[in-house]
């Protein structure tokens, strides 16, 4: 016989070994049920002997009809070693069964002749006991044994049902390296209680106090419906404590909706920057997508290639991405047909600087929606090279929004950022004048809707603050800071594509809508936690080291120009900011200018005149220009 063979008899004489011990065990516990029932009848005195003897007479047969019931309701399917109530519902139909089968057989043939009437009701609560205790005893010795195992000594933040599952399974699984000493919740109404044995020992201001008495070794966050206001407020209780943390995933990214200990991971900073998961119009979004053609331009960068995923599985007619760069196309198409096989997908290189490409590409798929997202965006990297600025930023704009017309485009979203208000740097200044274009060529476009949607920086994109901190610490240092006083608007990249989205949904024609950003974030509170969640103590192991404002930045971006009268639009997270008319022959004219200058004159000429079509640029440039003056002279 082959080992694999031996090992699978084996492993069918143990199941059957353990199944006819379970069994045997139930068996033995009928008569002594059933006897015990009597002598209980009798207040523990001696059964008389009429009574007895028929007692004894109808034995074997309860025995036989008792086991064939246990048998039927399936008891020995369950272990003993996870006993639990499902096990414990179905010998309490077994024995409410068994019950009235003994009782009906004993009628037929007895007429319940020297039967007391009450033996029924105590042998069914002395059967349950009898059945029930010792497996509630063993699974109990089991798991007690669990408690004992060595493991990193563990505070759990949060007693509800995440957190219970979570205990239950490190307790099971000793494996994990984690033991429970105590739970942490700032629900007074649970001080004191005991899950899996574990107490509740205090709300959030006691960890500090309570690590240092219990020595704990590491907080585990299990709360996976909390906001960021309440992670930061964990957090830095833990920073206090000086321990290391991990946390459950939030509710729509934890895995089949469990808490388990593989389910733990490290907090990011998303966990900390993040905001209250955003309620979308979801059939509006399908209803714009669904059965429909989308193009989107630049669909290999960070914001475009997740609006990819996100239109993928509302199920488009097809999806069309263009983008310039090969590599970015080329991993987000093997990800894409992966990921969704049916899905009718056309990968295209091509830069909207090139309208021949742009227009084969419109004449080919007739879009009926068109995502613009293709655009340069490094500030400081644009401030040398604004032609290149220009040329990709408004006159790949400029093609992008023609073309979509010129087919019969339905809608046309412009993806903006907060820079373009009041701009100081050509990154910025060239994004307000697509925005200023698309508004505009709204109220001269028969078919087209054209909605801009504009929002401040995007956690974790190309380019961001964030993947540049975490190679910094990687490296041990220093964290590069432009300013102590510098703050940034957040968001997510999947927040930010589902917003846009939206707007693209309920936008009419003509708007800018403004996401809600919340509050903004300092860029050195940013660096500080991005250190201390790397496990690394800022100024001690990884410094803090501030530069100075680069080229083109300012200390606070902007969500909305002054004269822009902002207000509520139909969803609570995208604000409606009015768009300023320009003369539509005049800027038109000023476009083929700056084009003009595009091909033939130098940087300075092209900035000269994206100034004049952008007033603000200059005023706001000079602004920042003082500040940067400002503190060159005091250090």
């Amino acid at each position: 016989m082959s080992p694999g063979a031996r090992d699978t008899l084996r492993r069918i004489v143990d199941r059957l070994r353990s199944r006819t011990a379970a069994f045997a065990h139930d068996l033995i516990m009928v008569p002594v049920a059933w006897l015990g029932a009597y002598w209980l009848r009798f207040n523990l005195e001696a059964v008389p002997d009429v009574y007895l003897d028929k007692a004894l007479a109808a034995l074997p047969a309860i025995v036989v009809v008792q086991g064939a019931v246990f048998w039927y309701f399936g008891l020995y399917r369950g272990v003993w070693r996870f006993a639990s109530i499902p096990d414990l519902l179905r010998i309490l139909k077994a024995i409410a069964v068994g019950v009235c089968l003994i009782a009906l057989g004993l009628f037929l043939v007895t007429r319940m002749q020297d039967v007391p009437r009450s033996v029924f009701p105590l042998y069914a609560v002395a059967l349950l006991v009898l059945l029930g205790g010792p497996r509630l005893v063993y699974r109990w010795r089991k798991d007690r044994s669990l408690y004992a195992v060595p493991g990193r000594s563990t505070l759990v933040v949060g007693a509800g049902r995440a957190g219970e599952m979570l205990v239950r399974d490190l307790l099971r699984n000793p494996d994990f390296g984690f033991l429970p000493v105590g739970f942490i919740d700032d629900d007074y109404a649970k001080k004191g209680r005991e899950i899996h044995g574990v107490r509740v020992l205090g709300n959030l201001t006691k960890i500090p106090r309570l690590v240092q008495r219990l020595d704990v070794d590491c907080v585990l966050i299990a709360i996976p419906s909390a906001t960021s206001t309440q992670m930061r407020a964990i957090v830095e209780q833990c920073e206090q404590a000086g321990v290391p943390m991990k946390t459950l995933p939030g509710v729509k990214d934890l895995p089949s909706g469990r808490a388990s200990g593989g389910s733990l991971r490290e907090i990011s900073i998303e966990d900390l920057l993040g905001r209250e998961p955003v309620r979308l119009d979801w059939a509006a979004i399908e209803h714009g997508v669904r059965g429909h053609t989308v193009l989107v331009t630049g669909g290999g960068g960070s914001i475009g290639s997740e609006l990819c995923r996100q239109i993928a599985r509302l199920g488009p007619a097809r999806l069309v991405v263009y983008d310039s760069s090969e590599f970015n196309v080329y991993n987000l198409e093997r990800e894409l047909r992966a990921r969704w096989p049916d899905l009718e997908m056309h990968a295209l290189l091509g830069d909207v600087c090139d309208r021949t490409a742009l227009g084969r590409a419109f004449a080919r798929f007739r879009p009926s929606l068109v995502l613009h997202a293709a655009a340069y965006k490094h500030v400081p990297l644009l401030e040398g090279q604004v032609r290149q600025a220009v040329r990709n930023n408004v006159l790949g704009t400029r093609n992008a929004a023609s073309a979509a017309i010129e087919h019969g485009c339905e809608a046309f979203v412009l993806i903006s950022t907060d820079k373009a208000v009041n701009p100081t740097n050509v990154m910025g200044a060239s994004k307000r004048l697509a925005e200023v274009y698309c508004q505009n060529v709204d109220a001269r476009a028969s078919a087209t809707r054209f909605i801009t949607v504009r929002f401040g920086n995007v956690l974790d994109s190309a380019g961001s603050v964030v993947p540049l901190f975490r190679e910094q610490i990687a490296a041990g240092g220093p964290v590069t800071v432009t300013h102590p006083e510098v703050k940034r608007y957040f968001m997510t990249i999947p927040e930010a594509s589902q917003l846009i989205l939206q707007a693209g949904a309920v936008g009419k024609g003509g708007e800018v809508f403004v996401l809600d950003m919340g509050e903004p974030v300092a860029i050195s509170y940013l660096a500080r936690q991005m250190i201390l969640l790397a496990g690394k103590t800022p100024g001690v192991d990884v410094s803090i080291r501030y530069i100075g404002l680069r080229p083109g930045e300012k200390l606070f971006e902007e969500l909305f120009h002054p004269s822009e009268a902002l207000h509520q639009s139909s969803h609570e997270k995208l604000l409606l900011a009015r768009h300023r008319e320009v003369d539509w022959d005049r800027f038109v004219d000023e476009v083929h200018r700056l084009e003009r200058a595009c091909e033939s004159a130098g940087d300075d000429e092209i900035r000269k005149q994206l100034a004049a079509l952008v007033p603000e640029f200059e005023v706001a440039a000079q602004e920042v220009e003082n500040v940067v003056s400002i503190e060159r002279a005091r250090k």
